[in-house]
C-alpha cells in the first residue's frame, strides 16, 4: 500500500508540476542517410513486436516529387508504404510487404500545405500529411472550422482519413471525418509506362464512387497526395461533464447520443460511475475563450512517466488490485476536480474554473500539448513516448450498434459483479471510452449507427507474461467482437479484433477489393497485415503459438496459448461462454502441491 500511496502522490504532480514537453522522437530511422531503415509506430512496437525493416525512404515535398517516387518504386516492383509524421496507429499498416528489408516508406511529413482555402465554399484543399492541429489552425484563421476530428490532434489527414478515425455524433453526416471529403487526389502506381512514368495521379471528385474506397484505404490503394474538405463557417462550443451512478445507464445511450451534439461517455465500471459530456453547439458570438488541453496528452515529466509505470508493473506482480483500484478512483476525483484538462480562460489564476467550458470549435474539439511543446532533451514527454519507460498498453476498440449497446452493457455489468475489481486497471486510462459514429457511405465505413468503446490497458513489456484479471478483458473484447458483431477501429486494435471482419463487411468489402485491385493491380500497397484484414492471399490476422493469446495474437484454444506454467490456463467465458480466455486457475497439481507443503 505505501507503493500505492507514492504512486498516488507521483501521479496528483504530474498535474502540477510546470512542464515544457519534447516532440516524438522519428519513427523512421535509417543506418546511412535514407537507406537501410527501421519502420516503427509512436509506442514503439507493433502488436506482433516485431521489426519493420525498409531498404529506403524517401521524403516528397510535392505532388511531383510523389509521382516519381511512386513511380521508381513501381518500375523496381518494389513494395511500398506511406508512413505519417508520428504514424499513431497500432497494427502494422506502415510497414511495407513484400521481401523483409526489401521495401520502400515514402513518408508524407514533408507533404504539409495548405493548398487552397475557399472561405465562401466552406471549402479547404491540403496535403494530406498536415497534422490535425495545423488542419485546424489553418481553417481557424480563414473562419472555418471543420465540423468532426479525432480527440488526438497529433495525426495527420491522410492517416485518420486511411483509418477511418472520428470524433462523437450521430448528427448530420456524423462524427467520422472521411464524411466530410468531397475530393481527393491520389498517385497510384502504374504497370506500364505513363508520360514516361510507371505512376499516375488519379483525381476523384464528390461524386466519383471510387471515392467511397479512397477516403478509408487502409493506405493500399497509392499514397494521398491532396484531400479537399467541406467545412462550417466557425462556431462555438460549450461543454459540460457529469457524473452519475450507473444503474440503468445503458438504457440511457441512444438517447443522450441523439439530444447531445458531440457527446461522449465514460464509464468507470468498477466504480459504478458514468460521466456524460454534455457538448453542445453554440453561435460564434457566444462569450466565451475555453480551451482544451487533456490532462492525458500534456507533456509529462520523465520522473513521473518513469514511477508510475514501475509502481503498475509492481502492481501486476504483486497482483495487488486493491490497490490499483484505489489508485483509480483517486485518479478519477482529482481529473473531475481539473476539469479533465478544459481551460476557462477567463482571467483566472487557475486553469478551470467551472461548468460550462465555451471556446471555439477549433480550440475545443482536439488536444495533444505534448507534440507541440519546445524540447527539452526528453525530461517531459507524451506519456508513451517509448524513448521513457512509460506506459505500454493494449488497445481494443469496437464499435457496437445501437441496437445492441445495452445488451452488451448488461453483459460487461454480469462480469464485473463477479468480481467488481478486475475492470480497476481501464479506469487508469480513461474506464470505457464511448462515442458516436453514424453509419458510414465509405467502403471500409461503419455499416450501423453504432457506439464506439475504447479500452485500454496494461500490457507488459514481457510477451510471455500474463496480466492481472487477464481473463476479464478477453471476454469482453470477445464478446464485443463476436457476440454483438462489432467492427475493430482499423488504426487500433490487437490482431485478433480483425478476425472475421472482411465477412462482417460484407458486399461493401467485396467493393473496396475491388476498387484496390483496378488501382494497384500488383499489390505493390499491399502488405501481410492488410491481406490478412482484407481477407486475400490467404493470409489471416491471428498468429498461432506458444503464448499467442496473452498479446492478442490469437484466441486460445489449448493451454500453451496462455501461461500454463504461470497457472494461466485456457478456458470457456463466464458470461459468454463461447469465449475462450487465459483464466488463471489452481490446478489439481498445483493444489496437491500446496497441500503436501501444508502438511
Amino acid at each position: 500500500m505505501a507503493a500505492f500511496l507514492a504512486l498516488l502522490t507521483l501521479s496528483l504532480s504530474l498535474f502540477q508540476l510546470p512542464s515544457r514537453g519534447s516532440p516524438p522522437g522519428p519513427v523512421i530511422n535509417c543506418t546511412s542517410g535514407h537507406i537501410n531503415c527501421t519502420v516503427t509506430n509512436a509506442y514503439g512496437a507493433f502488436p506482433d513486436r516485431s521489426t519493420c525493416l525498409v531498404a529506403a525512404v524517401t521524403y516528397p515535398t510535392n505532388e511531383q516529387e510523389l509521382l516519381l517516387a511512386v513511380s521508381n518504386a513501381s518500375f523496381a516492383k518494389q513494395h511500398m508504404k506511406a508512413v505519417s509524421t508520428y504514424a499513431h496507429s497500432i497494427p502494422k499498416l506502415s510497414c511495407p510487404g513484400g521481401p523483409s528489408g526489401a521495401g520502400l516508406a515514402i513518408s508524407t511529413e514533408r507533404l504539409n500545405k495548405s493548398v487552397h482555402v475557399d472561405p465562401a465554399g466552406s471549402r479547404m484543399t491540403v496535403e494530406a500529411g498536415i497534422t490535425l492541429r495545423a488542419l485546424l489552425d489553418v481553417a481557424a484563421a480563414n473562419g472555418l472550422a471543420v465540423p468532426h476530428s479525432p480527440y488526438w490532434e497529433g495525426v495527420t489527414l491522410g492517416g485518420l482519413l486511411g483509418t477511418g478515425s472520428h470524433g462523437s455524433s450521430v448528427f448530420g453526416k456524423g462524427s467520422a471525418v472521411h464524411e466530410y471529403v468531397v475530393g481527393m487526389r491520389l498517385v497510384v502506381p502504374s504497370p506500364v509506362q505513363i508520360n514516361g512514368l510507371y505512376a499516375r495521379v488519379v483525381s476523384l471528385g464528390e461524386d466519383d464512387p471510387d471515392l467511397l474506397a479512397a477516403k478509408v484505404s487502409l493506405g493500399v490503394l497509392g499514397v494521398v497526395s491532396q484531400v479537399t474538405l467541406q467545412l462550417e463557417p466557425m462556431f462555438k462550443r460549450s461543454v459540460t461533464n457529469r457524473v452519475q451512478r450507473d444503474e440503468a445507464f445503458e438504457q440511457t445511450i441512444a438517447s443522450f447520443a441523439s439530444t447531445t451534439q458531440y457527446g461522449d461517455i465514460t464509464w468507470y465500471p468498477s466504480q459504478a460511475i458514468v460521466i456524460y459530456r454534455d457538448d453542445v453547439k453554440l453561435p460564434i458570438n457566444t462569450a466565451g475563450k475555453g480551451e482544451n488541453d487533456f490532462l492525458g496528452f500534456r507533456p509529462q515529466p520523465r520522473l513521473v512517466i518513469k514511477s508510475t509505470r514501475a509502481l503498475e508493473e509492481l502492481a501486476e506482480a504483486r497482483e495487488d488490485a486493491n490497490g490499483r483500484c484505489l489508485l483509480a478512483k483517486t485518479q478519477v476525483i482529482s481529473l473531475l476536480l481539473l476539469g479533465m484538462g478544459l481551460e476557462n480562460n477567463d482571467g483566472s489564476i487557475v486553469d478551470f474554473t467551472g461548468y460550462p467550458v465555451i471556446g471555439n470549435q477549433s480550440d475545443m474539439q482536439s488536444s495533444g500539448s505534448c507534440l507541440r511543446s519546445p524540447k527539452d532533451s526528453v525530461q517531459t514527454a507524451c506519456g508513451w513516448d517509448p524513448r521513457i519507460p512509460g506506459i505500454f498498453y493494449h488497445q481494443t476498440t469496437v464499435s457496437i450498434p445501437f441496437t445492441s449497446i445495452a445488451s452488451f452493457i448488461a453483459d460487461v455489468k454480469k462480469l464485473r459483479d463477479a468480481n467488481p475489481e478486475a475492470l480497476c486497471g481501464t479506469e487508469l486510462y480513461l474506464g470505457f471510452l464511448m462515442r458516436f459514429v453514424r453509419n458510414s457511405t465509405a467502403y471500409l465505413g461503419k455499416i450501423e449507427d453504432s457506439v464506439d468503446i475504447d479500452i485500454t490497458y496494461y500490457r507488459s513489456r514481457d510477451p510471455e507474461q500474463p496480466r492481472l484479471f487477464e481473463d476479464v478483458l478477453e471476454e469482453i473484447e470477445q464478446m464485443a467482437l463476436f457476440k454483438y458483431n462489432g467492427l475493430p477501429h482499423w488504426g487500433k486494435n490487437r490482431n485478433i479484433g480483425f478476425l472475421k471482419v472482411r465477412e462482417k463487411l460484407g458486399v461493401k468489402g467485396d467493393k473496396f477489393v475491388s476498387v484496390m485491385e483496378k488501382y494497384d493491380q500488383e499489390g505493390l500497397f499491399s502488405s501481410d497485415w492488410t491481406d490478412a484484414v482484407l481477407g486475400l492471399r490467404g493470409k489471416e490476422p491471428a498468429i498461432s503459438g506458444k503464448g499467442c493469446a496473452l498479446e492478442g495474437l490469437c484466441i486460445c484454444s489449448v493451454d500453451d496459448h496462455c501461461a500454463p506454467e504461470k497457472g494461466y490456463h485456457c478456458r470457456p467465458g463466464l458470461v459468454y461462454e463461447e469465449a475462450r480466455v487465459c483464466r488463471k486457475v489452481q490446478t489439481a497439481e498445483a493444489q496437491e502441491k500446496r497441500n503436501d507443503f501444508c502438511s
